[in-house]
């Protein structure tokens, strides 16, 4: 009898139910990290609510895009992987310095195509690349992933920033009963309600929230039933020289912060992303980006918060997130559908982003477990790379009087601390050693110290 061979869990597609209920759950994890984007620019550009609403939608309509074009792929753009796109937080203020000395949108626009086409083009380069990524490097990566994201859930928990009511007992403690509830479903419900957690901890803080005046349903009414957006709505974009080159730069950190996504998932789905289809997920991320600058949003990277979902559920299909591209298609056609979403209080977004944020830096410790730290320099790698990654999240002003350029590289977290990670890695692994050939004391390909017992043989074999 012919056998078929087993379906990878990747590929695998759930019941339709399953396929809705997981969907749903990832967007509402980055729902809030999506609108953000387009919400801070426009604010800053003093833009009418009309062009605020507009930008906003165009981004959710582009957001579920670009997750289709990762998730589904075609030809050599995607991964094929259980990735969620939306907008940067890397370029937020390179565009808000665009936008407000007398470019505007058309030249942030200009300047976003541009770097589009650039990670296209310099997606093969960074495929090549992955060699440097070992499970040292990996492992201290998704660990800064993590923590970087912890603040953001705390400013949920509190309220959201700048809000009148930021560190009010109440938001903490929704905050709270939103975590308890998520873990109680973990621990003690069956299987494939335990999947759903985050989503039911949110349905039943929204529950929660609703009569203790937490929620405002307003903008619901004031919501358009169909919004579509069109190409170059703000006009036709402009081509700056230093607009560009600022974007060029954001998109150097958001291809290293992908690439750190991308090896996350691939870790916790069990498909280890290759140089191809690293390639290929940096190539998705520049025609998304591209698609942005035309229909008037901004540069797309791979979402970190749902890297945490995707460990903390065990749920690996692409095709539940593939799901949530559709559903974030439909809140970008339904802007009414949209400000539901939005209603949603920042506390029980908070409760729920506590145990998903710390999944990836656990994840990352996960990966560090496989790292041999005797006798070498590994620690040292891991315990810098972790401080200059946290350096610019525990201290937000430290690099305020360093030139734009270096602030867009190091002010994220993530960025940061994979650069230097990489670095260390190849000054204490790649380079020759102290007495001149072979390499330095342990070899970083592998993550772990080389074998003593090897001698000489295992460091040629080694180089």
């Amino acid at each position: 009898m012919a056998t078929t061979a087993p379906v990878h869990p990747v590929d695998e597609v759930p019941p339709a139910r399953q396929l809705a209920a997981f969907g749903l759950q990832h967007v509402l994890a980055m729902y809030a990290g999506a609108v953000a984007v387009p919400l801070i620019v426009g604010g800053a550009m003093k833009l009418p609510p009309a062009d605020l609403a507009y930008l906003i939608t165009a981004d959710l309509l582009i957001c579920g895009v670009a997750t289709l074009i990762q998730c589904v792929g075609f030809w050599r753009f995607g991964v094929r992987l259980p990735i969620m796109q939306g907008c940067t937080f890397a370029a937020v203020s390179p565009m808000v310095l665009i936008g407000t000395t007398g470019g505007g949108l058309p030249a942030i626009y200009g300047s976003v195509i541009v770097a589009g086409l650039a990670i296209v083009l310099l997606a093969p380069v960074f495929g090549r690349l992955l060699r440097f990524f070992p499970p040292l490097v990996t492992g201290t990566v998704i660990l800064i992933i993590g923590l970087s994201l912890l603040p953001v859930a705390g400013n949920w928990a509190a309220g959201g920033a700048g809000s009148a009511d930021f560190g009010e007992p109440k938001n903490i403690a929704l905050a709270a009963f939103v975590l308890a509830v998520v873990l109680g479903v973990q621990r003690f419900a069956p299987a494939l309600l335990s999947r759903i957690a985050v989503l039911i901890g949110i349905a039943v803080g929204l529950a929660v929230a609703v009569p203790f005046g937490f929620t405002d349903f307003g903008g619901v009414e004031d919501a358009d039933w169909l919004g579509i957006s069109t190409p170059f709505h703000f006009g036709a974009p402009t081509f700056e020289a230093s607009a560009i080159i600022s974007m060029l730069v954001v998109a150097l950190v958001t291809m290293t912060e992908t690439t750190g996504d991308l090896i996350a998932v691939g870790e916790m789905t069990g498909r280890k992303v290759e140089p191809r289809s690293l390639s290929d997920g940096l190539r998705a991320d520049g025609l998304s980006t591209v698609l942005g600058g035309v229909f008037n949003t901004f540069p797309y990277t791979a979402y970190a918060q749902n890297v945490g979902l995707v460990g903390m559920t065990r749920v690996r299909s692409r095709w539940v997130v593939a799901t949530s591209g559709g559903i974030l298609v439909l809140l970008g056609l339904l802007p009414k559908l949209g400000a539901v979403v939005a209603a949603i209080p920042a506390p029980v977004l908070g409760g729920a982003g506590l145990v998903m944020f710390g999944t990836v830096a656990a994840s990352g410790l996960r990966t560090l477990a496989e790292v041999d730290f005797k006798g070498n320099h590994q620690l040292t790698v891991v315990a810098v790379s972790v401080a200059v990654g946290m350096l610019p999240v525990g201290v937000p002003t430290v690099y305020e009087k360093f030139p734009d350029w270096f602030q867009t590289v190091m002010n994220s977290g993530i960025s940061a601390g994979c650069v230097t990670a990489i670095v260390l890695n190849l000054l204490f692994n790649h380079l020759p050693a102290k007495g001149g050939s072979g390499l330095a004391e342990s070899d970083g390909s592998a993550g772990g110290g080389v074998e003593e017992a090897g001698g000489e043989k295992s460091r040629e074999e080694a180089v």
